[in-house]
């Protein structure tokens, strides 16, 4: 016996005859069709909406730089991406329920999507990782195209970075792809502001108020450059005598620089630095000259002294 839905049924009661009734619930299927697609569409925009909000929420949250041009694109970037994600759910629930209304039975559809989905959920773990913390990465703005970073084993200029790998390369030309499902922890030196650490080693009987002068003076001139003003934010600081080794003194620079101007800035100063203290006759490591005097009481240490000049032999008695 053939099964009728509820319009056929309804028709019939209202007294209409069996062919008008199966007229009617054969033209009420495209009107169930037109339905079911704009309900897609206003639950789809619906969705959107709350994702976009959902973004913008946790961004003004959990971002260090929630102000910053490049956060805003990553929360875009996100955005589109999730909203395409949500798109293409609903669409494709909207595809079943209009297959299902066009007669097609979607129980072996749906077994065999069911068994795929749960083999590709058994293998794609990791993948799933993957794409959940490149997700956060970017929402968070961890770190950016151009940035210098440190991931632990690999170290290097951030080139791309995609929702499942990082990729890198480090000062030798290496490129590195990091699975970000894989990242414990980032050290971005490119982040807001950088800094530079220059060390100067000179010898133990230098001058030391007037070589911390020179590396000051010279940082000063250095910083009000009209080459290098631009990269450096503060004025410089000589933070003074940073350590001491059997080689000298070691006089510590701070300059802080604009993003991934460190190194730049670092080589010059060295440069600069150089040149001054050499001009102004400073010794450095290696260049003082040491004197070794040897005391009555090194003799304790138990090394035997000098031997005595061989006297000469007595004259034995003459032969019998």
């Amino acid at each position: 016996m053939e099964e009728h839905g509820y319009v056929y049924d309804l028709l019939r009661e209202l007294g209409v005859g069996d062919f008008g009734a199966r007229t009617g619930e054969f033209l009420m299927r495209p009107l169930k069709v037109v339905l079911v697609v704009l309900v897609g569409m206003v639950v789809s925009r619906v969705a959107v909406r709350a994702v976009r909000r959902f973004i913008r929420t946790l961004h003004a949250r959990a971002p260090v730089r929630s102000g910053s041009v490049r956060a805003e694109q990553r929360v875009s970037t996100l955005s589109d991406v999730l909203t395409s994600l949500v798109r293409a759910v609903i669409g494709i629930l909207v595809v079943l329920v209009v297959l299902g209304e066009a007669g097609v039975d979607l129980a072996p559809l749906l077994a065999g999507a069911g068994i795929a989905g749960i083999a590709v959920g058994f293998g794609a773990q990791s993948l799933v990782k993957d794409f959940l913390s490149g997700f956060f990465i970017l929402l968070e703005d961890q770190y950016g195209v151009g940035d210098v970073i440190n991931l632990g084993d690999a170290t290097g200029t951030v080139e791309d970075i995609t929702l499942r790998v990082t990729r890198l390369r480090a000062t030798d030309g290496t490129v590195w792809f990091v699975p970000n499902g894989e990242i414990k922890r980032v050290g971005n030196t490119s982040m807001e502001w950088s800094r530079a650490l220059i060390d100067v080693l000179v010898a133990y009987d230098s001058d030391l108020p007037k070589v911390v002068a020179a590396i000051g003076d010279v940082a000063r001139e250095f910083a009000a450059s009209p080459d290098w003003e631009a990269a450096v934010l503060d004025p410089p600081e000589v933070w003074g005598v940073q350590a001491m080794s059997a080689e000298g003194l070691t006089i510590r620079l701070v300059v802080k620089t604009a993003p991934r101007q460190q190194y730049a800035v670092a080589r010059e100063l060295r440069g600069r630095i150089t040149e001054r203290l050499r001009r102004d006759g400073v010794k450095g490591p290696g260049q003082t000259v040491q004197t070794v005097l040897v005391t009555a009481g090194s003799l304790d240490s138990g090394t035997p002294p000098p031997p005595p000049p061989e006297a000469d032999a007595a004259p034995g008695p003459p032969p019998g």
